[in-house]
C-alpha cells in the first residue's frame, strides 16, 4: 500500500468518525455536541496515533504473548490517563463539570475504559499494520533490486575478461607468426576497449554502439582468417538509438570465433530492430576437434542477465549439434 493511499485511509477514518459521532446525530435527531464528546474524540485521536507509531512498532510481537498483552495494556493505559486527566482533574479544576460521578477511583476509571478503548485502539492496530507490511513490501522490492544490481556488474565483470583473454589470444598468434596484421589487430583491440571501459559501467548503452562492438570485433577476427569473404554479415537497424545492456550480443559472437569451423565454412549473422524489437540470428559450423560447448561461462551469463533484465520480453533459442551452433534472440527493447 502506498503513502497516498494510506493517507487516504486516515482521512477516510477521521471523516467518517466526526459524521458519526457529531454531524449525523445532529441532523437526524438533534443532538447537540457535548463537551465530553469532544475531549473523547481528542482522547481517541492522540492515542490513535501514540499506539499507530510508538506502541505496535515497539511492542507488538505475534509470536510473544505477553509481549502483544504489553503492547495492548500501554495503549489502554495511554487512553484512560489522557481521558483521566481531561475530565476529572482538568474539566472540574477550570470548569466544575466532571464525566464520571465525583469519588469515582481510577481502578474502576480503567476498568470502564478498556471497552471505551478498544475500538479506537484496534483500528489504530490494522491500520499501522497496512503500513509496516506496505515498508516491508517497500524494502523487499529494494533488495531485490540491489540484489539484481550486484548480479548484473559482477556478470558484466566477468564477460569482460573472458572477452579481452580470447582476443590476446588472438593478437599472440599473429605476433608470433610476425604477420603485418598484428598492428592492425592491436588497434583494433585498443578502440574495444576504450568502448567496454568507457561503456560497460552504464546499465544500457545505444543499439548502435553495441552493434558497433560485433562490428569491430569481427574486424578483429577477419585479420586471422583466411577466407574473411564467408562471414555473411546482414544488419538492418532502424532505430540505432534504442537502448540495450552493453556487451549482451558479444558473447554469442566471440564464442562463435572461439570454436567456429571458418575452414571454408564461415558463418551468418543477421541483425534487425523491427518495430523496435531485436532480432539477432547466429549460425556457424563447429570445429570438428573440438570437444567444448559453445555455451561457456560468457552464454551462461547472458542468459542469467536476459532473465534479470528482459524477463518476458525476451525469446532466447539455442540449438547446438556436433557439427553446428546456432542462435536466434529476440528482445523486445521497447521503452528500456
Amino acid at each position: 500500500m502506498k503513502k497516498q493511499q494510506l493517507l487516504f485511509l486516515h482521512l477516510f477514518y477521521w471523516c467518517v468518525y466526526i459524521l458519526g459521532t457529531f454531524i449525523f446525530p445532529y441532523l437526524i435527531f438533534g443532538t447537540k455536541v457535548d463537551y465530553f464528546k469532544i475531549t473523547f474524540a481528542i482522547t481517541s485521536f492522540i492515542c490513535f496515533y501514540v499506539n499507530y507509531f510508538f506502541v505496535i512498532p515497539k511492542f507488538f510481537n505475534i509470536q510473544n504473548l505477553s509481549k502483544t498483552l504489553l503492547a495492548f495494556l500501554l495503549s489502554v493505559f495511554c487512553f484512560v490517563l489522557i481521558r483521566y486527566f481531561v475530565e476529572e482533574i482538568f474539566s472540574p479544576y477550570f470548569f466544575g463539570i466532571r464525566n464520571y460521578a465525583e469519588g469515582t477511583g481510577f481502578g474502576f476509571y480503567f476498568y470502564d475504559n478498556i471497552y471505551y478503548s478498544s475500538t479506537t485502539i484496534f483500528i489504530s492496530t490494522v491500520f499501522c499494520f497496512f503500513k509496516l507490511m506496505s515498508e516491508a513490501e517497500i524494502e523487499k522490492r529494494q533488495l531485490i533490486e540491489e540484489k539484481k544490481n550486484s548480479e548484473l556488474q559482477a556478470l558484466k565483470t566477468q564477460i569482460n575478461p573472458h572477452f579481452i583473454f580470447n582476443t590476446l589470444n588472438n593478437i599472440y598468434s599473429l605476433v608470433y607468426q610476425q604477420s603485418e596484421k598484428a598492428l592492425p589487430a592491436i588497434e583494433e583491440l585498443s578502440q574495444l576497449l576504450r568502448y567496454s571501459t568507457k561503456d560497460l559501467e552504464k546499465d544500457f548503452i545505444s543499439l548502435e554502439k553495441e552493434v558497433g562492438y560485433l562490428e569491430s570485433l569481427i574486424e578483429l577476427e577477419k585479420l586471422r582468417i583466411k577466407n574473411p569473404e564467408l562471414l555473411i554479415i546482414n544488419k538492418k537497424i532502424n532505430f540505432p538509438n534504442l537502448n540495450i545492456s552493453p556487451m549482451l550480443l558479444v558473447p554469442f559472437v566471440e564464442n562463435a570465433f572461439k570454436h567456429g569451423d571458418f575452414g571454408g565454412k564461415g558463418f551468418t549473422l543477421k541483425i534487425s530492430d523491427e518495430n523496435q524489437k531485436l532480432q539477432f540470428h547466429l549460425h556457424n559450423f563447429k570445429k570438428l576437434k573440438s570437444k567444448d560447448s559453445l555455451s561457456g561461462i560468457g552464454i551462461g551469463n547472458v542468459i542469467k542477465r536476459l532473465e534479470i533484465l528482459y524477463p518476458k520480453k525476451h525469446k532466447l533459442n539455442i540449438i547446438e549439434t556436433e557439427t553446428e551452433y546456432s542462435v536466434d534472440l529476440k528482445i523486445d527493447l521497447r521503452n528500456e
